[in-house]
């Protein structure tokens, strides 16, 4: 794994000093509406730069394409339209009709883009929306790429565009957690299935991270990103855009689909396989409808509760993997043991099934969205596939509960380190080289050992306690401390009984 310099994956200097100005800038708006005022800026610097430096390269090289859409189609480049130029707004940003003109660089970038239709925001030149802040929005966006080269430019903003989503998920609460997956956990997620080449599905793809660490790990192995075709899904329309600019600012070409219904009633892409599958779903959902589903062919090891949608989500995905793929997927911790409305019978008959690979407990207060325990559950389709050791009757358990630091006085986060730990642990074992179980953070268990447990997929269960520290001191030796260290406080012997005695007499009292 390539190291990072920060726990976030990034070098924070630009992105955390740009929100903390542009966040001040915010005044009294509320950090959900001002959310689409400030990344859809970035975004329009963005196809922008790029629109403008390769027109650049056709003014010098060949400059009667300057002007064809076709030849920037040709490299993936937006065509941006001179009224949707970021030189236009920016020589405008005083204005007191700059909203005007953003709203209209909008529907114009959007008319000469089909791919970006419904997609951009378009409501900047609205009444409760200060023209001032516009403009000095404009001015500190402006500078983010100067001087930079394409590459870098499109680099930077896609750092400062995920590190603003990241930022706005924090002042959200627990909206933000519905468009926004923590970058340490999607990391570790993407580190333990390594995306090297196939497809790549999520979902309910939220505003698209687990896409872009995809990209990240393949760009950090050196592999070739056009190795792997991205789609996801979405419900929610005003999240489905967030990923469409997401995955554009990142060069990231997708099929994100968007309906309202959402996967388990309108699938929109029923009929695919996948080779890794990523999501986060929302926990514990109730009104997932599922009682207009009793009968669908997905629920192959039993029919998920009408009122939790958790197993519903395991067997959509496990029906999405192609017959070597593997997924990963956040879900509460009551997925691990609940037995209420045959939740249980699900998963024995999962377990029984083996298509369980690996379960991981997870510290507290690592999401943006709940203070629920989450865990990762992670399905193979096929435990003899493609080059890894026959995990056939195993699963791994990794209780990870102590790992990740605080950031700040709500949430945590997973270091480098912790992630390495992780992964490394999960790759050794299903590799089948040098892994051994560590009491308190790892244990290979077998089918028969699960049985033993009830079916139950809890870690605690299985890795046992932590073995104590032994730093070498024999036993005789720390008795001997001991008990000179109470002769010390206790001068005479008479004096340590008469103490004793009384503490035994105040537990007796209080019991």
């Amino acid at each position: 794994m390539a190291k990072q310099t920060d726990n976030n994956g990034s070098d924070l200097g630009i992105e955390a000093e740009l929100f903390k100005t542009a966040d001040k800038l915010r005044g009294n708006m509320e950090p959900s509406d001002y959310k689409h005022v400030a990344l859809g800026l970035i975004f329009l610097k963005h196809i922008s730069d790029n629109f403008e430096a390769k027109r650049a390269e056709l003014l010098a090289d060949y400059p009667e394409g300057a002007e064809d859409p076709d030849e920037y189609a040709a490299e993936n480049v937006f065509w941006v339209p001179k009224a949707g130029r970021w030189s236009h707004l920016q020589a405008n940003a005083k204005k007191s009709d700059i909203g005007k003109l953003i709203d209209g660089a909008m529907i114009a970038i959007e008319k000469e883009n089909p791919s970006l239709k419904g997609v951009l925001p378009k409501e900047y030149a609205r009444p409760g929306l200060n023209a001032v802040m516009l403009g000095e929005l404009i001015d500190l966006i402006s500078g983010i790429t100067l001087q930079q080269g394409k590459d870098k430019s499109r680099d930077v903003l896609g750092r400062v565009y995920e590190y603003f989503l990241g930022q706005f998920a924090g002042s959200e609460g627990k909206r933000g957690g519905e468009f926004y997956t923590p970058r340490s956990v999607v990391r570790t997620m993407v580190e333990m299935l390594e995306p090297h080449k196939g497809r790549v599905y999520d979902p309910c793809c939220g505003s698209g991270g687990m896409f872009v660490q995809s990209e990240k790990f393949i760009e950090a192995h050196e592999g070739r990103i056009g190795d792997i075709a991205i789609y996801g899904q979405e419900s929610n329309y005003t999240t489905w855009r967030l990923a469409k600019m997401n995955l554009a600012v990142r060069g990231i070409d997708a099929d994100i689909r968007w309906n309202s219904e959402g996967s388990f009633h309108k699938d929109e892409l029923r009929d695919l396989r996948f080779d890794y599958i990523l999501a986060n779903p929302p926990f514990n959902i109730s009104d997932w409808g599922g009682d207009k589903l009793r009968e669908d062919g997905r629920w192959k090891f039993g029919i998920p509760p009408v009122g939790n949608a958790n197993f519903a989500w395991l067997q959509h995905i496990h029906h999405h993997l192609a017959p070597n793929g593997t997924a990963g997927v956040v879900l509460a911790n009551g997925s691990m043991s609940s037995s209420q409305s045959g939740e249980g019978d699900i998963r024995k008959a999962m377990i029984e099934g083996d298509v369980i690979d690996c379960m991981i407990a997870l510290p507290g207060q690592l999401f943006y969205s709940t203070q629920i325990p989450a865990c990762l559950w992670f399905l193979a389709k096929n435990k003899k596939n493609h080059g890894l050791r026959d995990r056939s009757g195993e699963i791994l358990f990794i209780d990870a509960r102590k790992l990740g630091h605080m950031v700040d006085r709500t949430r945590r986060e997973f270091s480098d380190d912790d992630i390495d730990k992780i992964a490394e642990t999960y790759h050794r074992w299903r590799e089948g080289r040098d892994y051994e179980d560590v009491p308190g953070f790892c244990k290979s268990a077998s089918l028969e050992n699960v049985r033993e447990h009830g079916h139950v997929l809890t870690p605690g269960r299985y890795v046992g306690a932590e073995e104590p520290e032994n730093d070498g001191v024999p036993f005789e030796e720390r008795f001997a401390e001991l008990r000179n260290n109470l002769k010390k406080q206790f001068a005479r012997s008479d004096e340590l009984t008469t103490h004793i005695q009384k503490k035994l007499g105040e537990l007796s009292s209080n019991g």
